[in-house]
């Protein structure tokens, strides 16, 4: 899939220095990736900069409107393949932040690959939708322009802090159908509703962002893996339980490991007898769902989810599971 975007920029040496690469990483992720050729070239790729990517808030601009107003500004877009509303951005400026055009909310700031999630979902105008770990927000806003502004997103995110720049985003992107909610993602079962489509994007270790935060390899051991896999069987199985029947959960997460990913789809297989694993079609190149690794043999269903490594289209790595409540 080609997007103009091919080119890699290394990281500067004063980044690099924090990309501590242990010797436990690296022998986890040869295997992973099949041997040395791969993990080379994902590390290539996880210590080069990452294209700057925009999304076009169609609540308040039109696509076609946001893209002349930026080239007129010289700038050069190319269009995410796999959402519509989703540009890669070339200019002299890298301040996207600072245009009047981000300021009145006209586009998001948003990595491509994070735009899968809510495209995959697929939220109806009129739908009653749960996000469970919303903050800081892109993902809310690209479901609320989505539905048009209309039903309801019920927004929960779990820290004081991390609500503020949520209801920023959310009041400069125009939204009306959102509800903020604040608490752990378990404690939403005390609701009274079901939804018809719910988002899990998962508290994860981040091992898909290194482009972005090298220094993720200094914290990384299997031990936070473990943990953070603990904690996202329990929010994914929270979720279902508050799905309609014949409704849609999303689980998604920033990360590579097959224990944060696979691993909790194939436990949530064997703990719930009404998911089942739906096809993912999309427009982008992807590799296979890990089904083996180590000592783990994880359910063949697994191979509809969507597995995406940072070589694989020149983005973050991804890792998105679309599951129906029979």
């Amino acid at each position: 899939m080609a997007t103009g975007l091919e080119m890699l920029t290394p990281l500067r040496d004063a980044e690099k220095a924090k990309a501590t690469v242990k010797k436990e990483f690296e022998e986890r992720y040869r295997k992973l990736l099949g041997g040395s050729k791969e993990y080379e070239r994902f590390l290539q790729y996880s210590l080069s900069y990452l294209n700057k990517s925009i999304r076009v808030n169609t609540l308040k601009a039109s696509v076609e409107g946001v893209k002349q107003r930026l080239e007129r500004q010289n700038f050069v877009l190319y269009p995410v393949p796999w959402c519509m509303e989703g540009f890669w951005v070339k200019g002299d400026r890298t301040d996207f932040g600072n245009l009047v055009e981000h300021t009145l909310g006209y586009f998001y700031i948003q990595e491509a690959a994070s735009m899968i999630p809510a495209v995959v979902l697929e939220p109806q105008p009129g739908e009653a939708v749960l996000d469970m770990c919303a903050s800081p927000g892109s993902k809310t806003t690209q479901m609320a322009a989505l539905m048009g502004n209309s039903g309801i997103i019920v927004a929960n995110d779990i820290s004081g802090d991390r609500m503020k720049p949520l209801g920023i985003n959310l009041q400069r992107m125009g939204i009306l159908n959102v509800v903020e909610s604040f608490g752990r993602g378990q404690q939403l079962q005390r609701l009274a509703t079901k939804f018809d489509r719910i988002l899990v994007d998962a508290p994860c270790s981040g091992t898909g962002t290194l482009r972005k935060s090298p220094d993720t390899l200094q914290i990384w051991n299997p031990l936070m893996v473990r943990r953070l896999s603990q904690q996202q069987k329990s929010l994914v199985s929270t979720a279902l339980s508050l799905l309609k029947e014949g409704g849609t959960l999303v689980y998604s997460t920033c990360s590579v490991e097959p224990e944060e990913n696979e691993g909790v789809i194939d436990w949530l297989l064997q703990q719930h007898n009404d998911a089942k694993v739906d096809d993912i079609k999309l427009d982008i190149n992807r590799s296979s769902p890990i089904l083996s690794f180590e000592k783990s043999e994880y359910n063949p269903e697994i191979r509809k989810c969507l597995r995406i490594w940072p070589q694989d289209n020149n983005t973050e790595g991804f890792f998105v599971a679309r599951v129906i409540k029979k």
